[in-house]
């Protein structure tokens, strides 16, 4: 069926949080994009007529394409390359969605995205549509066709899978500057004790370089093996620069709502280090060099304001 200006007015309209909504849960802009615009093409070829109400119409379809591709997603990361993590979006992408409550921001962070996928493709949607875009169990039930009391097992059950005692600490660009320039400082001050200080008890590093990049086969945890494992990897090396392409310049900046340093290579990005920031002090950082997982990052670097690097080609 052709589509006129009114249904192209429709759709453009609730592409925003489709795509927010797509990408919270397959953790990946890429794939989030993809299953937005086969909605699209679901949406073109659809009775329109007999649509009463779109946004659920919209909503319906987009969530049974995801929960087509976390099926074949999870297949796939049995067999992935090293550790697993999201793919990074950048502050203002308007891929992250709702962020007025702390429940929504806490759905897009790295760590709650990488904590997501211990939840079946259900409990992932279920509390999705709840936590982040306040979807009332009702509604949610008519998307999956459950009934409610159902949906509210699957979101029970999906709040105690990802229940944690971390209380983050919230961010803005100049508070995350602010952090990102101590870790850096310490980082690159060649002393463990400098970076101990600023790690939680039981901190973790996880790195994702997608069978590309060298990364560590499992997470790094504990304080001190974390701080020694950051003071190698930022000692300068010729080898390092030769395996992302140069000598790379290091930016501030904010990345699924918590403090980012962004590797960037001439115009390329080429990392972005995640820092999870509590209460107890950082209690992650997440290394995403996977080039698969940078395009995004890297499509909107150009044309983005993000100041003077903090350190050039250290």
């Amino acid at each position: 069926m052709l589509v006129g200006a009114h249904e192209i007015e429709v759709f453009e309209g609730a592409r925003a949080r489709l795509e927010a909504i797509a990408y919270r849960l397959l953790g990946s802009a890429t794939d989030a994009e993809d299953a937005v615009q086969d909605t699209f093409l679901r949406w073109q070829s659809a009775d329109r007529a007999h649509i009463e109400i779109p946004e659920a119409w919209l909503t319906k379809v987009l969530t049974n394409l995801c929960l087509t591709r976390l099926t074949s997603a999870r297949a796939k990361r049995e067999t992935y390359v090293g550790q697993w993590l999201p793919e990074p979006v950048l502050a203002g992408d308007r891929m992250l969605g709702p962020s007025d409550t702390v429940e929504q921001r806490e759905s897009v962070s790295i760590a709650m995205l990488t904590l997501m996928e211990r939840l079946s493709a259900k409990e992932r949607v279920v509390y999705v549509l709840r936590e982040a875009f306040g979807y009332a169990h009702g509604e949610i039930a008519e998307v999956l066709d459950l009934t409610e009391a159902n949906c509210q097992q699957l979101y029970r059950r999906a709040k105690q899978h990802l229940a944690t005692d971390r209380r983050r600490v919230p961010v803005d660009a100049g508070a995350a500057r602010k952090i990102v320039e101590e870790f850096l400082a310490a980082a690159l001050s060649g002393r463990t004790d400098s970076l101990v200080k600023l790690l939680a008890d039981d901190a973790t590093s996880v790195g994702d370089g997608g069978g590309v990049l060298f990364s560590l086969p499992r997470p790094i945890t504990g304080t001190v093996r974390v701080a020694r494992f950051l003071r190698g990897l930022f000692q300068p090396s010729e080898a390092k620069w030769d395996l992302i392409g140069g000598k790379p310049d290091l930016f501030a900046d904010v990345s699924n709502g918590v403090p980012a340093l962004v590797l960037v290579v001439g115009d390329r990005v080429v990392g972005v280090i995640s820092l999870d920031v509590t209460t107890d002090g950082i209690a992650a950082v997440h290394a995403q060099v996977n080039p698969a997982k940078l395009e995004r990052v890297a499509s909107r670097w150009g044309t983005a304001e993000h100041g003077e690097p903090l350190a050039v080609t250290w």
